[in-house]
């Protein structure tokens, strides 16, 4: 469970906050000065922060900063200030996306997800080795190699880089829009069926060598592998 820290003196946008990110799955910690946002994170393993620009004791412009000597954290900054020096100056202090009040919820939800997603999707505690097993297939991120009871698959580089994703991520359920942004690195548009294709043919190639469907759709949602 990912453990955000929000930062704001406003106590009653901190609880609208704290409402929609728990109904996520989030785990929430709240500060209400720059003081205990700071002394929380020293204190508590956190994920990522959510600072409001104008907080009493230390502001949250100083807070990013001085987060950002010795960590890299993902910090998303909230402000009522909606002129474009303040979005740069937030930026220039270490931020990684600024977003200003007053927001939708679901916005605020989406970048939050955005960020821990572009953060720790290759951090995965669950992930500590160059080679990963599935059964009897290896997956090696050094070699970007493929293989099955030792015989080799032969991946595009798109096909390896999705199928690394899906097995550093077991059970995990990944959208088309996902896999394409993290492949392609590029704005995925509900027409593309890119990633449909590719998925296909790696399934092919993968059952020739398995014997069985190893990546499996979940329709209307997504692309899994289980462990």
């Amino acid at each position: 469970m990912r453990h955000i820290l929000i930062g704001d003196d406003d106590k009653e946008i901190v609880q609208l906050i704290a409402i929609y990110l728990q109904n996520e799955g989030y785990k929430i910690s709240r500060a209400f000065n720059g003081e205990e946002a700071l002394a929380l994170f020293e204190k508590e393993k956190i994920d990522l922060i959510i600072l409001d620009v104008m907080m009493p004791k230390v502001d949250g412009m100083e807070v990013c900063r001085i987060l950002r000597e010795k960590n890299h954290v993902p910090i998303l900054m909230i402000s009522a200030k909606t002129e474009d020096i303040d979005k740069i100056t937030g930026l220039m202090s270490g931020a990684d996306d600024y977003l200003t009040k007053p927001f939708n919820p679901l916005e605020l939800v989406a970048r939050v997800k955005t960020l821990i997603r572009r953060t720790y999707l290759y951090q995965d505690e669950r992930v500590e080795d160059e080679i990963i097993k599935v059964g009897s297939l290896e997956v090696n991120k050094t070699f970007h190699t493929a293989k099955v009871s030792g015989r080799s698959i032969q991946l595009t580089s798109k096909e390896f880089a999705i199928l690394h994703i899906m097995v550093s991520n077991l059970g995990r359920v990944f959208s088309s829009e996902e896999i394409f942004e993290l492949v392609w690195k590029e704005t995925y548009y509900s027409s593309n069926n890119t990633v449909m294709v590719h998925i296909s043919n790696l399934r092919e190639k993968l059952e020739k060598e398995l014997g069985y469907k190893l990546i499996k759709t979940i329709w209307g949602v997504g692309y899994k592998i289980d462990g």
